[in-house]
């Protein structure tokens, strides 16, 4: 197995090699709004969506949107692209309650 992830990462050019790691590097971000929620919900002692989730699953969702769009995954674009809308939409919904005076966001 080893030989044939040498083999693989031997036949790739350095770009595809970058965009390999920017998919790695969007799918921790993606996984880390996962992690800030169960934080945030085992605090609180209830489910919390923190503000963090949001922002997390925007930087994540754009950046493997990116990623998809590169590999050519028709599938995973229209994932990624559906899902950035409702976290723009949700973001819009915290911010908007912040600026009229509704309570803060969760922790």
């Amino acid at each position: 197995m080893l030989e044939r992830a040498i083999a693989w990462y031997q036949s790739q050019s350095t770009a595809d090699l970058i965009w390999v790691g920017v998919g790695f590097f969007a799918q921790a971000l993606f996984m880390m709004r996962f992690v800030v929620q169960w934080i945030a919900s085992e605090r609180a002692r209830r489910s919390i969506v923190p503000d963090l989730f949001w922002y997390f699953s925007i930087g994540g969702g754009i950046l493997l949107l990116a990623y998809s769009i590169q590999r050519g995954d028709p599938v995973f674009m229209f994932g990624q692209g559906l899902g950035l809308i409702i976290y723009f939409r949700n973001l819009y919904f915290v911010l908007n309650n912040r600026r009229n005076g509704g309570a803060a966001g969760t922790p």
